[in-house]
């Protein structure tokens, strides 16, 4: 499919953005989680040691500024190694990976697991789709956080991922006064609801955390907070619009995907996580 975003915008977006959000963490909780981060060949490569999630330990961007090789790939899972890193995971669009793929996966132990979709648009179709729509959420209010409730908001993300509170909450309550970083909320009866925040790297801007407490759902809430990112991005002047969610696979709905079609958003490709593990004899 042709979309407005070519790969490597859409990569480095993610990239920029979760690179900010894991290096930009209060110093207590680089420390609990075991957190490290470097840059190798234009990628971020990035280590939470005592993740029990095992979500948080990535490289992205590789293949955005150069070739993807078996040199490269050895480089961040050596630094994994060194970090004593218990699982990684690669993520590659799929327009840069090489020709001799399978057998870098070999050599380093590189298994394929899950995808996701890539989902891109530009800021003013996204922003005509919204203002389209316009049908107000059931009961939630949505409104730019402020600073006073980040503690409560970066607890209500990681529950609504279904992620530990504890380091984790303050890990993402550290954005919502960080530079670059435009976070939103959704409100139900007086208690924040849903998260969502917006990572802007040059003219575009990076959808993160868009998730919704249990008890809150199915009333609109998730296209709320992205209508109103959507607009937020136009305001700030942003040209693109990028998204990561799960795909679909047989048997399963992905509502978040949904929502984000809702809003006008297309899937430019799927790309493969790639999950990397010491050997058993490693030391």
């Amino acid at each position: 499919m042709n979309t407005p975003v070519p790969p490597s915008v859409a990569e480095q977006s993610e990239a920029e953005a979760l690179f900010r959000f894991e290096t930009g963490a209060p110093e207590s909780v680089r420390t609990a989680l075991g957190m490290n981060a470097t840059r190798i060949g234009g990628a971020v490569v990035l280590s939470m040691r005592n993740d029990p999630t095992r979500f948080w330990s990535k490289a992205l961007g590789l293949g955005v500024t150069g070739a993807v090789t078996a040199e490269l790939i050895r480089e961040v899972c050596d630094f994994y190694r060194a970090e004593r890193t218990p699982q990684a995971v690669l993520q590659i669009a799929p327009a840069f990976l090489p020709e001799d793929w399978d057998a870098i996966c070999e050599s380093e132990g590189i298994t394929a697991g899950s995808s996701w979709a890539k989902l891109v648009g530009t800021t003013e179709d996204l922003v005509a789709r919204a203002d389209a729509l316009d049908v107000p959420p059931d009961g939630i209010t949505v409104a730019p956080l402020e600073a006073r409730h980040a503690a409560e908001w970066g607890s209500v993300m990681m529950r609504a991922f279904g992620m530990p509170e504890e380091h984790y909450g303050e890990l993402s309550a550290s954005t919502a006064t960080q530079p670059g970083w435009h976070p939103f909320a959704a409100w139900l009866d007086g208690e924040i609801v849903g998260t969502g925040t917006l990572h802007v790297h040059g003219d575009t801007a990076q959808m993160f955390a868009g998730a919704v407490l249990p008890h809150a759902r199915n009333r609109g809430g998730q296209t709320a907070l992205l209508a109103a990112r959507v607009r937020a991005a136009r305001d700030l002047g942003c040209r693109f619009l990028v998204a990561e969610t799960g795909t679909e696979t047989p048997g399963t709905r992905n509502p978040s995907l949904h929502n984000m079609f809702r809003l006008g958003f297309q899937v430019a490709y799927e790309r493969r996580n790639w999950t990397w593990q010491p050997s058993p004899d490693a030391a």
